[in-house]
């Protein structure tokens, strides 16, 4: 006889004898020694939003998360960390690759997040986004919430989800743009105040029972797979689940089976298997389908590998210097200073001293490039003064770790309260190409005045994924000035070229770039002299190092 059965003769029974839940105990214990190489849809990964905190133990749902920020990704076997992101643009700064998205599919409870779990760990990619639609279901009505309360409203139907939001969510996404992820309460079954900001992928998973549903979410997933498993075990999983997590009665539970859960999955679910590319059977315990799965991945994350530093070395060759780069005026002092900091001979303690004049004057420089309107006030004579204001909603200050780092305390001194944020683009030895491996910006900067700060550019690869993360967290691109204290001429092209809009200001332009990208005749590398570090043999000066925290 089959558990639904069981199931459902067990509802018609009145108060649930003490035979009957012993039964039912005994079912979980069977289901999990034979079907735990299948795993459920929770517990499996840690989850980076907050939990609820409530009086009964909740249920754990999955939840929308982002490999690109720690905690990451910790499975049975090990912790996933973050390596870098590579370029997701061209050297015109535009897009050139969309995120891979995989859309999962499948009944409640048939295993999903452990297909997406068993894909993550196979694939061992960076920045891998898990996107769930329980993050997405709309905010009930009072009504609704006394419906829900008592097991009576459906939540296995497509008006459950806020499909609009979802959408423009995964789009965004794919784009590579930042979005922020609503965070439900399946307490209150509403929407937290903080939203989750997640920013980057090269793959986005994409879970949920109404994955396949809507049609415009369709065309955006580049692979569908659908998670078959056998109905019985999904209903055992989901009363151990909502019984033991949740603290549900069975009673509920198997009611709210019987009305919602079972006849949608027939209704909307099941039929969408048709739509897939790829049915797996049995769950996360399916190697095999796995395996395929990773292998044409791969395939496709191949084929949009770019060559971003080499594509800048050879272009902009020759050409003037363009109408967005400031040059410090070379007076006597800033000629002396630099000659100073370029010295090889010169000892950290000068190099320091005389590095923070320069970037105290080059901060002071950037500054009369804001916006300012005319501001009348009274002096203590009595008499008005006819004088100036920032005219701008904010200032703030991002840092490209480590060297860049070095110029906040310049920035902090001319600008009171100013928000600061950190972006570490690291060099891949291998490839040669820069890779964003962190950052920490501050929130809502896309009315801000953003003061990039890296002390040398010399092709402008990481210049020019600093400027391309601010882009995606919609900061507007006519209001981002990117300062220096040296760059070269073609690191100057490069980010003008890409970002035309972008004000450009150094204390110096060195004409020429080595075939080890340093800056000819240059100041070596800024990051190791400044905090007494070695330089490896092969530094660069786009090549930012790990931050000496």
């Amino acid at each position: 006889m089959h558990i639904t059965q069981s199931c459902n003769q067990l509802s018609s029974c009145h108060g649930f004898g003490s035979v009957c839940v012993l039964w039912l105990v005994l079912a979980f214990d069977w289901m999990g020694q034979s079907f735990s190489c299948c795993g459920g849809d929770d517990g499996s990964l840690d989850r980076l939003l907050p939990s609820v905190s409530t009086g009964l133990s909740p249920r754990k749902r999955t939840t929308s998360q982002c490999k690109s920020e720690p905690p990451l990704l910790r499975t049975s076997k090990r912790t996933i960390y973050t390596a870098g992101r590579p370029p997701w643009y061209n050297e015109h700064g535009t897009q050139s690759k969309e995120a891979f998205v995989i859309g999962l599919c499948g009944g409640s409870a048939s295993g999903k997040t452990t297909v997406a779990r068993k894909i993550i760990e196979a694939l061992d990619v960076p920045w891998v986004v898990l996107l769930s639609m329980d993050s997405f279901y709309k905010v009930l009505s009072l009504e609704q919430q006394t419906r829900a309360a008592s097991n009576d409203y459906n939540f296995d139907h497509p008006d459950a989800f806020d499909f609009d939001l979802l959408t423009h969510t995964l789009r965004k996404l794919k784009q590579g743009k930042s979005v922020k992820i609503p965070v439900y309460d399946f307490t209150t079954h509403g929407r937290q105040k903080e939203w989750k900001t997640v920013y980057g992928a090269s793959v986005i998973i994409f879970e949920g029972i109404m994955a396949f549903v809507d049609k415009e979410l369709l065309q955006l997933l580049d692979m569908k797979i659908f998670v078959d498993t056998d109905s019985d075990i999904r209903l055992v999983r989901r009363l151990r689940r909502d019984i033991t997590e949740r603290g549900r009665d069975i009673e509920g539970v198997i009611k709210q089976y019987n009305k919602f859960v079972k006849p949608s999955f027939e209704q909307y679910i099941e039929p969408t298997m048709r739509l897939a590319d790829i049915v797996v059977p049995r769950g996360g315990g399916n190697m095999v389908a796995i395996d395929l799965i990773v292998q044409h991945v791969h395939s496709q994350l191949e084929e949009r590998e770019l060559s971003v530093r080499a594509a800048l070395a050879s272009a902009h060759q020759a050409q003037p210097l363009p109408q967005t780069l400031s040059v410090l005026e070379s007076t006597p002092q800033v000629k002396g200073m630099h000659t100073i900091i370029r010295n090889k001979e010169t000892s950290r303690d000068e190099f320091i001293f005389y590095s923070k004049r320069l970037m105290r004057l080059l901060i002071e420089r950037a500054l009369s490039f804001l916006p300012s309107q005319v501001h009348v006030v009274q002096t203590p004579q009595g008499e008005d003064y006819e004088g100036r204001t920032f005219h701008g909603k904010r200032i703030t200050g991002v840092s490209i770790l480590r060297a860049g780092e070095t110029m906040e305390p310049a920035l902090r001194a001319v600008c009171k309260d100013v928000r600061i944020g950190k972006i570490l683009i690291q060099t891949n030895q291998d490839t040669g190409e820069p890779e964003l491996h962190y950052l920490r910006l501050p929130k809502d900067m896309s009315e801000d005045h953003v003061i990039l700060m890296d002390c040398t550019v010399s092709t402008g690869a990481a210049a020019m994924m600093a400027v391309r993360v601010l882009l995606d967290h919609d900061v507007q691109e006519d209001k981002i000035l990117l300062v220096s204290l040296l760059m070269a001429e073609m690191g100057v092209h490069s980010v003008a070229y890409a970002f035309p809009q972008v004000k450009i200001i150094t204390t110096a332009v060195d004409k020429k770039v080595n075939d080890l990208f340093h800056i000819i005749p240059g100041i070596g590398n800024f990051g190791d002299r400044y905090f007494g570090t070695d330089a490896p043999p092969d530094w660069s000066d786009d090549e930012i190092d790990e931050p000496s925290y």
